[in-house]
């Protein structure tokens, strides 16, 4: 049986004498934060048995800031993903003792989005929110606002000129990148479509302008069909998908900006279609990965969600210490392209 770590091997983890890890775990002099917070790293790291205390000390005089954020369909794969990186980003930024509290909207109504984010905004010093854009949630963000909570729209902007900042993509480039993709890989010319999950998503509609602009300037030849909606559901994508392949022979690509492309996905697989078309989606995915493999998608574009996090928590908590900004902002991040040479 392995014993346990001892304080020396916590020093030789964290790269410091003993003498400071001691001072860390009783609080006898004072610890540059960056030292004690590796100090509480590395004993998370071994398994130090006093890593509770450890924090308790890093966190001592450290304010505590509670943030909320809501989020679209927990049982999705990526927004358990990005649940997980939102909790890490508030746990692990410098300097604050944060709490996050993460919910779920149970739909994309403008009812359960309004109750969600009132909810959230009662409980919280900063609130964050991936969805649609409806008059009623930008109603609730004037009043936030109005109550001093600064509110930042996730992947898909909203209440612009209200809310506080945009995270997310420049969602106009990733629909010229899907299309530049479609035109330089397609066999030949022919039709194209783009699926966009609601008109309300002011980051679908930007990504299927993007999309059309491209095939107008640079690809003509191209025709793009009229936009398809699909909810954002598997379902729906799936008998749309397969409604597109059999009404139009000449389709040589196709576009899922927003959810749903596992019913995409399963269409192709269902017609024996590999291979056969230029298939964008989003995210990378156990799904969307074994797709690329397979050869069903062409490309994946993908949020660094890591990146976002970390960047929206410092947003939040520079709106909550220094008041909001003059000018309601927008932070674009790069995104992630995959193709089945670099899963």
């Amino acid at each position: 049986m392995a014993s346990r770590p001892t304080i020396a091997d916590l020093a030789r983890a964290a790269n410091v004498s003993v003498a400071t890890v001691d001072r860390v775990l009783n609080g006898r002099h004072k610890v540059r934060e960056d030292t004690a917070r590796r100090v509480y790293e590395a004993a998370s790291a071994i398994g130090f048995h006093a890593v509770s205390l450890l924090r308790q000390r890093v966190m001592e005089g450290v304010p505590q800031y509670r943030l909320g954020f809501v989020l679209q369909k927990p049982d999705q794969y990526f927004y358990q993903a990005f649940a997980r990186e939102l909790e890490a980003a508030v746990q692990n930024h410098p300097g604050i003792r944060g709490i996050a509290q993460i919910e779920f909207a149970a739909s994309q109504t403008p009812a359960d989005l309004v109750e969600r984010l009132r909810e959230v905004g009662s409980r919280n010093q900063a609130v964050a929110m991936a969805g649609p854009d409806y008059p009623a949630v930008t109603v609730v963000a004037e009043d936030l606002k109005a109550r001093g909570v600064p509110l930042f729209s996730l992947l898909s902007d909203f209440a612009s000129g209200v809310r506080e900042s945009y995270v997310g993509l420049n969602n106009r480039k990733v629909g010229r990148t899907a299309a530049w993709m479609i035109a330089k890989t397609a066999r030949k010319p022919g039709k194209v479509a783009v699926f966009v999950g609601s008109h309300r998503f002011h980051g679908h509609e930007l990504r299927e302008i993007g999309f059309r602009s491209y095939f107008r300037e640079h690809a003509p030849e191209f025709e793009v069909l009229d936009t398809l909606v699909n909810l954002e559901t598997s379902q729906i994508t799936h008998e749309a998908t397969l409604d597109l392949l059999h009404r139009h022979p000449d389709l040589v690509g196709f576009y899922v900006a927003g959810g749903g492309m596992e019913g995409a996905i399963s269409a192709i697989r269902e017609e024996k279609l590999n291979g056969k078309y230029v298939i964008v989606v989003n995210e990378l995915t156990p799904e969307s990965r074994s797709a690329l493999a397979e050869d069903v998608v062409t490309m994946v574009v993908t949020t660094p969600l890591q990146h976002l996090c970390r960047e929206l928590v410092r947003l939040m908590v520079s709106a909550i210490e220094n008041g909001p900004a003059d000018v309601p902002g927008q932070t674009f991040l790069p995104f992630e392209m995959y193709v089945p040479e670099n899963i």
